[in-house]
């Protein structure tokens, strides 16, 4: 007999206590169908939003240091 495990919000007390420390989450407001054709691109491309907004905000700042 396998045994499963109890789940606990332990990790997910963890993991939410790190992430508040770490990261500070950003949001935008566009337009739906601009939102609508973002999220279709990022799903057919196979890439998730947060790595297309994070190399935006990346290439931004790399400009702005020239």
């Amino acid at each position: 007999m396998t045994e499963t495990r109890r789940k606990t919000y332990t990790s997910t007390e963890v993991k939410r206590r790190y992430n508040a420390k770490v990261y500070t989450q950003i949001s935008v407001s566009v337009p739906k169908e601009m939102a609508a054709a973002f999220k279709a691109k990022c799903l057919e491309t196979g890439i998730q939003q947060a790595e297309v907004i994070k190399a935006a905000i990346e290439k931004f700042l790399a400009e702005k240091a020239k």
